[in-house]
């Protein structure tokens, strides 16, 4: 067994790996019997001679190839939402890119399932802003997408967020956005845990309140809405919401404390998955998923359960950050060569927290090459000064 020095409680500790890395197999969508798509990463290039902090450079290579792996896995692709650091490093000019190049890979193959971020992120928000103006920003993002072959995940508007005086601003826009896309769409109801600016969303900053005008919004759209994913990290209200969902809309589990039991479901139903955890952990989603799909349903719960705390600890607050522990985990298991963010938010968890997810991602079969892991690990300590 490989043992290797981490920082532990202030002082640095000896930990051994145990766990068995849980096999990449090839799947597809159609061995599921839940719809699963994993919010991916970008991957940063670390040779472009650009400041980090405000020009993003993207390695287009490692961030396709990267999506090549999860329709690999039979896992769907969440594309260009805050996983890819949307609104925290990826602009919507870096995004149209993202998407159009996604896209195209989706197009080469016959089982990529993807769908793509629209928001009006393109939009400062301030007090000239107007709830028509941000109808405009929608909609140029969604041209954008639907362009070129892309279904829509409607995001949540900062400038919205910002403008709306009432619940009855929310039900306009979306009323108006919805009654125009070609497709289903999904809505995204991301929680100020995830983006402080969000605080308030639907027009209350009460949960369940702002729910009522949320499912006022669907029942009044049923036919274009697929589904929601609720990102509130509250297994109670995503379950309340669920069993008040017309019966052809999709609840997506967007829940990275409590995603296990929510997709299992119980006896008045279940949530489906967009997850930002999926990128992370991909081969334990798809392995459980496929044992879920063939009522292996003890499987499942031994291969997901032991990712929660990971994830727990990835998407502790500040949760805005947990995109610092995904890709940690990508240069980990070596789907990237370097720790470099766009934005530099490589900077935004301590080296104790990568630590703590370094023996989490272990006990939860996680690291694909322990022995590459831990070379990746020393490097990073070694940075930090630990010898």
């Amino acid at each position: 067994m490989t043992t290797i020095n981490l920082p532990l409680d202030g002082k640095i500790a000896p930990y051994t790996l145990t766990g068995t890395p849980i096999a990449v197999v090839k799947r597809q969508p159609k061995d599921f019997s839940r719809i699963a798509y994993a919010a991916a990463h970008v991957v940063a290039d670390p040779f472009a001679d650009n400041d980090p902090w405000l020009t993003p450079a993207i390695d287009w290579d490692r961030t396709l190839a990267f999506r090549h792996r999860l329709w690999d896995l039979g896992l769907g692709v969440a594309e260009a939402m805050d996983t890819a650091q949307r609104g925290m490093g990826l602009g919507w000019p870096e995004a149209q890119q993202l998407i159009k190049r996604a896209l195209a890979e989706a197009a080469s193959r016959s089982d990529a399932l993807i769908a793509c971020g629209a928001g009006t992120d393109h939009l400062a928000p301030g007090p000239d802003v107007t709830i028509d103006t941000i109808i405009r920003a929608y909609e140029e993002q969604i041209e954008t997408i639907e362009a070129s072959g892309g279904r829509i995940i409607l995001m949540a508007s900062r400038a919205l967020a910002a403008a709306a005086k009432s619940p009855d601003d929310y039900v306009r826009v979306y009323d108006r956005i919805l009654r125009q896309v070609r497709e289903p769409v999904v809505i995204h109801w991301l929680g100020e845990m995830f983006d402080p600016a969000l605080e308030g969303y639907w027009g209350n900053a009460d949960h369940i309140a702002a729910m009522a005008t949320c499912l006022e919004v669907i029942e009044a759209n049923a036919a274009k809405v697929d589904g929601i994913k609720v990102s509130l990290l509250s297994k109670e209200k995503e379950i309340t919401m669920r069993r008040q969902l017309p019966a052809s809309v999709r609840m997506y589990t967007g829940d990275d404390f409590n995603y296990a039991e929510l997709i299992a479901g119980d006896e008045k139903g279940h949530s489906d998955a967009l997850l930002g955890i999926f990128d992370a952990i991909a081969p334990a989603a798809s392995a459980a998923l496929e044992a879920l799909g063939h009522d292996r349903n003890g499987e499942f719960f031994e291969l997901l359960e032991p990712t929660v705390p990971l994830s727990r600890h990835i998407f502790k607050a500040p949760t805005r950050f947990y995109k610092t522990g995904i890709v940690f985990l990508a240069y980990l298991n070596g789907l990237q060569d370097h720790f470099t963010m766009i934005g530099g938010q490589q900077s935004t968890r301590s080296l104790s927290h990568l630590a703590e997810l370094f023996r989490l991602a272990d006990k939860a079969r996680v690291l694909d090459d322990p022995d590459l892991a831990v070379t990746r690990m020393k490097r990073v300590l070694a940075v930090h000064g630990v010898a």
